[in-house]
């Protein structure tokens, strides 16, 4: 794989941006959720999920 490094100006936007702008939001939450599952297995080792949780309540 060749690495490719572009230097753009702050004010200038990335072509990726246009790319997303046409994709429906479906689509570009289903990205947005396999990004974040992808970090979390890199950073965690494992997909977040939610603790058990017991509280006990006295009558």
């Amino acid at each position: 794989m060749e690495k490719v490094v572009k230097i753009i100006k702050l004010g200038e936007q990335k072509p990726d941006v246009a790319y997303w702008r046409t994709r429906p939001p479906g689509e570009r939450l289903a990205a947005l959720e396999q990004i974040r599952r992808e970090y979390h297995l890199w950073r965690y080792g494992a997909e977040p999920r939610f603790q058990r949780v017991v509280n006990i309540v006295k009558w």
